[in-house]
């Protein structure tokens, strides 16, 4: 129906939403229009306030451009400084870097290098950005290894409750399939839809956000979250449970080896998008392949004997047959659709036109679920196999199935390589959910940031952290893992498909009805999973998602009030145009008025006030800014007179201060310090305790509780070493006493390096 309307010219264009790229400068936002108005007035006074200083390029010692110097100099003696060939000229004022920019030209740092290039590739420039992209073939095994790898333990988590009951309770497991598949299809089609809603990228935080409220699109982040999380736990822990069906003496490795996976993950991972495809692309593929093969041989084999069944071994009942057992068990295989949500997520990362990709991906995806599942089932139920403690479901099936030749080994071998590497969803969708939600404030905004190879290296970690630990805590066992599973990625299955049935009732496209109709459907059914699970499930350990989504919401909500509080405070105030900074300062006062009561104390919160639409601060303009310079001084040597001369060539008022144990040391100093000439005023304090970072730093607020218009500039020497293990012999006064007085506003601390001789 979508193809004919379509086809009709009704719904071939998507709706329109705003644009969303993977793109490095999403760290750096543009100003808004009211910004650009304040930066403009800003930029008056500054021409007001230099108006009598000689040109901006005139004063410059050297040409920034880099242009004029025909031969680069060669690199300091502590290589921290590139060569000038590292940059390239490409326009008048711009300089290009180029690679070995990337890192520094020190021994650790070609050492390092050496290593992530080996271990990464080579660094990515920005336009490469597009080339990173996915084409169909490389998407649908990247993003499917999560939904079709939960084949392999899907319809076992359904059997594990059904025989609960007695093994006359397995033939249920054909209508509870059934009803699977008709969930699978509804959920699947109903992400087709949303993938068409939203063709720049989607996903369960952005459509019920969207259509919602952003509390809702919360929730919907936080059981993403922890979905993706346990989908990493759960896949590896899985996939070396096949591996000590077939090998149970490597059943005491189980730990070591599922962390040894996952940080081969977390390494092919920051490779990039389009190396990590072509890394994990073969066993996902070769997994539908050896199960297609498993489910041909199966069927022929049903078939020799007429399709009957064979009688499963008898199991006594520990509960009785009823609705809750049914519901828990349809619970339980409902773990089959998780990442079924991961092309709606991951739109952007698709080549053009990315949206008909993406649905093209997503149908073959939900097709080859469905076959895989019902086939397993269906193979299962005839053989009559029931789930054991000792050996996979899948593992039995394949024994039962090839009891000679090498299909057994073939089959294990495929489903532990995509059980291990199902985890590559999560690795790709986790990231970019988290680049939304820092693109709206509610993660950290390093999660913004593209590393090397156009990889969203930081989410990337973060996921692979988070995973080892849960995989650590819960023992690698799957079944203590699944219980978690089903809550969070069903929680936004409900919460995404909700959502859209709000889109389609608020913007009434064409065929929105029967749009909104299947909504509802799939929104209904994952709704009746999650309860099914959140409740049966709940002492066996969903009750950790069920605590753990309102406190990652608190915590996102935290978040971005901090965001919101800091973008107010650095927001350009509103400013009205034509004000005449000649004859009015940004403290409403005219040049004369300013002039006389310039040494008259202010009040402490006079500087940071805005009083109105057409003020601004007053340490916005060179000319508003007042300095005094400090210069914490310990003995008069070649780092103290580094120091000294680099404060009094500021051209700006400055003093010394000397601290002292005890008042015969504090004589000593003055004396050697007229002996220099007392060039500079000096101010003694004596440290009875022989503490020196404390009361300087309370010395230098007092002072600024005194003046808090004027900007204390701390200058202080820095004792800077070639080797990382001398810094152990050394106090590091400069980053202590920063530490000491980061809190205390209008107060600058700056060092001024002295290095040391091998």
């Amino acid at each position: 129906m979508v193809g004919r309307q379509e086809r009709n010219g009704h719904g071939g264009t998507p709706p329109e939403h705003p644009t969303i790229t993977f793109s490095p400068s999403a760290e750096f936002p543009p100003l808004n229009e009211t910004e650009l108005a304040a930066l403009h007035e800003v930029g008056r006074r500054w021409r007001s306030d230099l108006r009598d200083r000689p040109p901006r390029d005139a004063v410059l010692p050297l040409d920034p451009s880099l242009e004029q110097y025909r031969h680069p100099p060669a690199p300091s003696r502590f290589h921290r400084l590139g060569r000038i060939e590292m940059f390239r000229t490409e326009r008048r004022g711009q300089l290009t870097a180029t690679g070995p920019t990337s890192s520094t030209d020190t021994r650790f740092g070609r050492i390092s290098g050496a290593l992530r290039r080996a271990l990464l590739g080579p660094p990515l420039a920005s336009a490469a950005v597009l080339q990173e992209r996915m084409r169909k073939l490389i998407a649908l095994p990247v993003l499917s290894s999560d939904l079709l790898s939960s084949v392999a333990y899907g319809p076992e988590a359904m059997l594990a409750i059904l025989v609960l009951a007695g093994s006359g309770a397995l033939g249920l497991s054909l209508p509870i399939a059934a009803a699977l598949v008709i969930l699978m299809i509804t959920v699947g089609t109903s992400y087709r839809q949303t993938v068409y809603a939203y063709p720049h990228g989607a996903g369960s935080y952005l459509v019920a956000s969207d259509s919602l409220g952003p509390r809702f699109g919360l929730t919907a982040a936080a059981g993403l979250i922890l979905d993706y999380v346990l989908t990493v736990s759960v896949s590896v822990a899985a996939g070396v449970q096949a591996i000590t069906s077939a090998l149970p003496g490597l059943t005491p490795f189980t730990v070591p080896f599922g962390l040894l996976v996952i940080a081969g993950l977390l390494a092919g991972n920051l490779r990039g998008v389009r190396a990590a495809g072509k890394i994990f692309a073969a066993p996902t593929y070769l997994f539908i392949a050896a199960i297609g093969l498993l489910f041909v041989v199966g069927v022929a084999r049903a078939a020799g004997r007429g399709f009957e069944p064979v009688p499963p071994p008898p199991v006594g009942a520990v509960e009785g047959l009823g609705l809750l057992v049914v519901l828990r068990a349809f619970a339980s295989g409902a773990s089959s659709m998780t990442g079924i949500e991961a092309v709606a997520d991951a739109v952007p990362a698709f080549r053009p036109v990315e949206w008909r990709q993406a649905r093209t991906t997503l149908t073959w995806m939900v097709a080859i679920l469905v076959v895989l599942f019902a086939g397993l089932t269906l193979l299962i139920h005839f053989n009559g196999l029931v789930p054991r403690a000792d050996e996979t479901l899948l593992s039995q099936l394949a024994r039962e199935t090839f009891r000679t030749g090498p299909w057994y080994a073939l089959i294990q071998a495929a489903t532990t390589l995509v059980l291990l590497l199902a985890a590559n969803t999560a690795f790709n969708d986790f990231p970019r959910l988290l680049f939304f939600m820092a693109r709206d404030s509610y993660a950290p905004r390093r999660f913004l940031h593209m590393g090397d190879r156009l990889a969203f290296s930081n989410g990337i970690i973060a996921l692979a952290v988070a995973a080892a630990l849960i995989f650590v805590a819960f023992g690698g066992y799957t079944q203590s893992l699944i219980p978690l599973y089903a809550v969070g990625v069903f929680l936004a299955f409900t919460l995404s498909q909700s959502g859209m049935v709000m889109h389609w009732r608020r913007h009434r496209a064409p065929g929105w009805r029967w749009r909104a109709a299947l909504n509802a459907t799939g929104a209904v059914l994952c709704a009746l999973v999650l309860v099914t699970a959140a409740i049966t499930k709940f002492v066996e350990g969903a009750w950790v998602v069920v605590v753990a989504v309102p406190l990652l919401v608190l915590l996102c909500l935290h978040i971005r009030w901090h965001y919101d509080a800091m973008r107010q405070a650095l927001t350009l105030p509103a400013t009205t145009p034509g004000t005449d900074t000649a004859a009015t300062r940004p403290d409403g006062r005219t040049g004369a008025e300013r002039t006389g009561a310039a040494e008259q104390r202010r009040r402490p919160n006079e500087v940071a006030e805005t009083t109105g639409p057409g003020d601004l601060r007053v340490d916005l303009t060179p000319g508003e800014v007042r300095h005094l310079v400090v210069v914490p001084v310990a003995r008069l040597n070649l780092a103290a007179l580094r120091a000294l001369a680099y404060a009094a060539s500021l051209g700006q008022p400055a003093f010394a201060v000397h601290l002292s144990p005890e008042q015969e040391e504090a004589d000593r100093f003055r004396r050697q310090w007229e002996t220099w000439g007392d060039h500079l005023r000096l101010e003694t304090i004596i440290s009875p305790y022989r503490t020196v970072i404390a009361p300087l730093a309370q010395y230098v607020e007092a002072l600024h509780s005194v003046r808090p218009e004027v900007t204390l500039t701390v200058v202080v020497p820095e004792i800077v070493v070639r080797h990382l293990w001398h810094q152990l012999l050394h106090t590091r006064t400069e980053l202590r006493l920063r530490r000491a007085l980061r809190d205390v506003p209008g107060v600058v601390v700056t060092s001024v390096p002295v290095h040391l001789p091998e």
